[in-house]
């Protein structure tokens, strides 16, 4: 398969294209691909569709991990028969993944009909356009993204979201993305009144207990892949439908790795009394009798 600028072209067991970073030994959407893990993890489970008919105005989603954009055409596909404003603003630390991937759109399928629009937004990396009855208006951030969060940006920082599309490396191998300081940040960045949920690929007891301390409510997400489970977090329990409970939280304070990660450095260790404490008292698990 191709190579070149440090990325790959890898065919998946099933036959689909993906890209594979060398740098970082990780591949894209490993075992479905990209279109099918987006519209499971994302598009489905955010209720995307359903949300954007019964919103009023833009509807912001962050896509942290921009990589080869295919979670964010996957869900403006999805979604580009109704009427809505969407504005997507993509964090990355690099765009090569983007160029890497639009020149080999044939073999990887899910840039038909963006590829002009990417062009564009690779060069001024803004582009606003119309499709169909859809208004978008999609941005990119380029930079280290636990900085960001951590500068505390003022007046040039995106809008509160409504939807996050979180996609970073494994801890294992990008542990920055993963602590309790960065979804502490990123919970403070959400607006309390406009409801916010977060999907990501990881079931970890770390990363759930990380999100529950950071502020957010978390449930079990939608299956993928070889995943039985994936995770959702958000900021109004009413975007959860099966909210993590007490016979979770009896797992975890028995686990031996659960304790989050402080340091971007992956480490694996049980519940600290203090952070078994912590836990315990969280409103999600206060008169929860399941």
């Amino acid at each position: 398969m191709h190579t070149d600028s440090g990325y790959q072209l890898v065919r998946l067991n099933n036959g689909i294209c993906s890209v594979r970073s060398l740098a970082d030994g990780e591949t894209f959407h490993p075992v479905v691909g990209p279109v099918a893990e987006a519209e499971t993890l994302y598009v489905n489970q955010l209720r995307l569709r359903e949300r954007l008919q019964n919103h009023a105005g833009e509807f912001v989603i962050w896509d942290v991990g921009l990589g080869a954009a295919a979670n964010a055409l996957t869900v403006l596909r999805a979604t580009r028969d109704l009427a809505c404003q969407i504005r997507l603003v993509s964090f990355d630390h690099t765009i090569e993944p983007l160029k890497f991937a639009l020149r080999h759109a044939v073999e990887l399928g899910y840039f038909g009909g963006y590829e002009n629009y990417l062009e564009k937004f690779i060069r001024e990396q803004r582009i606003e356009f119309h499709d169909g009855k859809q208004s978008v208006n999609w941005e990119f951030q380029l930079g280290d993204f636990p900085a960001w969060l951590d500068s505390k940006t003022g007046a040039r920082a995106p809008a509160p979201p409504h939807a996050i599309l979180f996609d970073a490396y494994s801890p294992a191998r990008n542990p920055a993305m993963w602590t309790l300081p960065l979804f502490t940040n990123l919970f403070q960045r959400l607006d309390p009144q406009r409801p916010c949920a977060l999907p990501t690929y990881s079931r970890s007891t770390i990363l759930r207990v990380t999100l529950l301390l950071a502020g957010f409510f978390v449930g079990v997400g939608h299956a993928t892949g070889e995943k039985e489970e994936t995770t959702i977090a958000a900021n109004d329990v009413s975007l959860i439908t099966e909210p993590l409970n007490l016979r979770w939280l009896e797992r975890a304070l028995r686990s031996e790795s659960a304790e989050p990660l402080r340091e971007p450095v992956y480490t694996r260790s049980p519940l600290s009394p203090v952070t078994a404490d912590m836990l315990r008292r969280l409103p999600q698990f206060v008169g929860d009798h399941n």
